[in-house]
């Protein structure tokens, strides 16, 4: 008998930089989810990865002066040890770089150009590099970026476009007759309110400005652009249009796609029309959960307000830091973040209320019998315990169903506090006073072990590393005694268990020395200043590379400037400078050191030999403290391509550009 399938996805992560505490978040609610269907007995997918391509990366790789591949690999990496680090038990990781996703995209485009739904004309609109996204000038915000707050930049470039605004009919249809397509329900009544009915446009899916991409193979000069890329993940990380779509058939559509909020658009509107466009059912759902905030703000590095979750597990370990993100917070509202929060969750109910319960039954058995006899006697509390348990288990099931983390690990904690409060009603260390009440106190000490190990399965999907922790106390092996149907099977225990004294799994914190050192680790008010200025700096740099309009010359301004051939006759880095190269440039018989930005075209090796043009009557400066006598002239392309100049023929150096 097959088993059924559930297929469940994060996003894609953009790796432009390191992950933080709020990417963590949307993937270990998706490994909780993947780890209890697996427990329940599905054949499960869980799919993430990372969004590799697009301008953004290529500016960044040529800012670290590296090959965007190169730029993505070392991130990558990083972002797969966090996981590791985290705990998260991802069936397959995509990489949009990934040679069959990149075939796939290829086959999706022509597949939609044949058909008519990708067409050919040129865009001219307002477009934010940070978000890979345009918009109109009605959907900016105080003239900026809806999504991030940052300036857009006026683009105009040729460009293939999708028939979105086909779809815009079907979509709404398909939402109305489908109201748990999209949950929250307030971001189904967002999609409808604020972008199907007033009207969609066609979605622009090729770039040439940029080259770090999918090319469109029937037109190198264009690549793919982010969304046509970036969403065909899902089904192409399951083999679609490739010799094995085994895994396609098996697992599509989709029972769920989590995403963060600000991407609720894309995966809503855009990803489902172009499904229709191919003839492939949609997925089931998609859930747009809210973010993690600070100070009522979205994580931002420049603010000082990124929080490494790889610092955080290395102090408190996986387990509690998955507990609190999925805890805290209800999955679908945003939620504050803070580490006074963390290490109060980690205490009361961590430390207090499951640590506390677990270790004082495990003492409590060592200390009055090591092995529970058989002859055990009940007593008037365990039907009400019982009774909570059957109806915390049935609670707990269906918040999972719905994806209530937070209410399904509250479900869950309603045992515990009614097992804690079990101790104090039975008082166990009166009853082995009397020896003629060692029948009853070994019930209540096997009630209190059966209900921890139906506990320690029921967390197994948030905390995978705590139930081996808590089996290990109680003799307890991986097998039928673990699975998820024996909680069902309240007594599946064996009434002669032995338990030994473990590790303390959730340490209690001293909060108030806790937070002082974490808040002498945090970034100062200075830090962050001068990582604002930087970020302004940045874009004050950026703002004054573009020349959006050039001024007209006479011949009298040309023959100021002297331009002359010059030969490199030595060239190196500039340390600590990954765009700018130092050369030593002979010109006739004089020997000029100039310096050059040009450390992402060139390295110094193949610099050396070429003959460039030199402006060699600009007023020497400083460059890094090395001073500069002239500049090499380079030509660049709107696709980010750029050479120095040179001759096209022999010349000696020291000859005159007239």
């Amino acid at each position: 008998m097959s088993k059924p399938t559930y297929y469940i996805t994060t996003p894609i992560y953009y790796p432009s930089n390191k992950l933080h505490i709020g990417h963590s978040y949307t993937t270990v609610a998706a490994d909780a989810m993947a780890r209890y269907k697996r427990l329940r007995g599905y054949d499960v997918m869980f799919l993430t990865g990372t969004d590799e391509h697009g301008q953004k990366i290529e500016r960044r790789a040529a800012e670290d002066g590296v090959t965007p591949q190169a730029f993505v690999d070392h991130i990558v990496d990083w972002i797969k040890d966090l996981w590791k680090t985290m705990d998260i038990s991802y069936d397959k990781f995509i990489r949009t770089t990934d040679k069959e996703h990149e075939e796939t995209v290829q086959k999706i485009f022509k597949k939609l150009y044949d058909k008519g739904d990708i067409y050919k004309s040129e865009y001219e609109g307002l477009y934010c590099t940070p978000c890979e996204s345009f918009f109109t000038e009605h959907q900016l915000v105080d003239g900026k970026c809806p999504d991030c707050g940052r300036p857009v930049e006026k683009v105009k470039e040729e460009s293939y476009f999708f028939k979105l605004s086909a779809y815009q009919d079907r979509l709404i249809k398909h939402i109305e007759e489908n109201p748990d397509f999209i949950q929250p329900n307030t971001r189904q009544n967002e999609m409808l309110n604020n972008f199907l009915r007033p009207g969609l446009e066609d979605l622009c899916v090729s770039r040439t400005s940029f080259k770090w991409g999918i090319p469109v193979e029937f037109d190198p000069g264009h690549v793919v652009y982010v969304w046509l890329d970036a969403l065909s993940n899902y089904i192409s990380a399951l083999g679609y249009l490739q010799a094995d779509d085994s895994n396609f058939k098996k697992f599509w559509p989709a029972d769920v796609h989590l995403v963060g909020k600000e991407i609720v658009r894309f995966h809503t509107i855009i990803w489902p029309a172009m499904l229709m466009a191919l003839d492939l059912p949609l997925p089931k759902q998609i859930f747009g959960h809210g973010w993690l905030v600070i100070n009522g703000g979205k994580m931002s590095k420049s603010q000082g307000t990124v929080v490494d979750p790889s610092v955080l597990v290395g102090r408190y370990g996986s387990d509690a830091i998955r507990y609190f993100l999925l805890r805290e917070i209800a999955f679908g509202q945003d939620g504050n973040f803070s580490n006074e929060a963390l290490i109060s969750r980690i205490n009361s109910d961590l430390a207090n209320d499951l640590g506390n319960l677990t270790s004082r039954t495990v003492a409590m058995i060592e200390k009055y019998f090591g092995t529970l006899p058989e002859l055990q006697e009940s007593n008037e509390f365990d039907v009400d315990v019982q009774k909570v348990v059957k109806e915390q288990i049935a609670k707990m099931e269906s918040s999972m169903e719905k994806l209530f983390f937070n209410n399904a690990l509250e479900d869950i904690w309603v045992i515990i506090r009614r097992m804690n409060k079990y101790i104090d009603e039975t008082m166990p260390w009166v009853l082995a006073k009397d020896e003629a009440n060692h029948a009853k106190l070994a019930g209540v000490l096997y009630t209190l072990s059966e209900v921890i190990r139906i506990v320690s399965i029921m967390i197994e999907p948030f905390m995978p590393q705590t139930p081996e922790k808590i089996w290990a106390q109680f003799g307890i092996v991986r097998g039928e005694l673990t699975a998820w149907d024996s909680i069902h099977n309240f007594g599946a225990l064996s009434r002669t268990v032995a338990a030994k004294k473990g590790e303390n799994m959730f340490p209690r914190i001293d909060k108030e020395k806790e937070l002082a050192i974490l808040e002498a680790e945090a970034p100062t008010a200075e830090q962050k200043e001068e990582a604002k200025a930087k970020d302004s700096k940045k874009a004050e740099v950026k703002k004054e590379e573009k020349i959006e309009e050039v001024a007209e010359i006479t011949i009298d301004d040309f023959a100021k400037v002297e331009l002359k051939i010059g030969e490199v006759i030595e060239c190196e880095k500039v340390p600590k400078a990954d765009k700018l190269l130092v050369s030593k440039i002979k010109i006739g018989d004089e020997v000029r050191q100039i310096v050059s930005g040009i450390a992402a075209y060139y390295s110094p090796e193949e610099f050396v030999g070429k003959k460039v043009v030199v402006v060699t009557n600009l007023k020497p400066v400083k460059l890094r403290g090395i001073l500069s006598q002239g500049m090499v002239l380079c030509a660049s392309d709107d696709n980010g391509n750029l050479v120095a100049v040179g001759p096209l023929g022999e010349m000696v150096s020291g000859a005159v550009v007239k």
